[in-house]
């Protein structure tokens, strides 16, 4: 999918008429947490997991959206949902890349 402002406008205007989906989202959510707005791609990301529960690939951005906002505890959650998902669907290499991804948020100092 496509990161541009016009990308995300087509993306939009094919949600405002309902054609709603957890690729859908997840296109929305990888548009805006490429043009730097965490906040609203978690937003989508969140609604293409809970349409979808088996993304994995969904989850890890999602968790990657969710720690670029400074949600770090929320990250981790979703990054274990995500290897949990990727298990069950034999996505190892989404497995492994989550689990590195939550070793280092482990790691990582709080923000303040």
């Amino acid at each position: 999918m496509t990161t541009s402002a016009g990308g995300t406008k087509a993306l939009e205007r094919l949600l405002a008429a309902g054609k709603d989906g957890a690729l859908l989202r997840f296109g929305l959510g990888s548009a805006y947490l490429g043009g730097g707005d965490a906040l609203r791609a978690v937003e989508h990301l969140r609604r293409a997991v809970a349409l979808d529960p088996t993304y994995s690939a969904a989850w890890k951005l999602l968790g990657k959206a969710l720690a670029a906002s400074g949600q770090e505890s929320a990250a981790l959650e979703a990054y274990r949902e995500g290897m949990s998902a990727a298990e069950k669907k034999g996505d190892k290499q989404a497995f492994k890349e989550m689990q590195v991804f939550v070793r280092r948020l482990a790691k990582a100092p709080p923000r303040e």
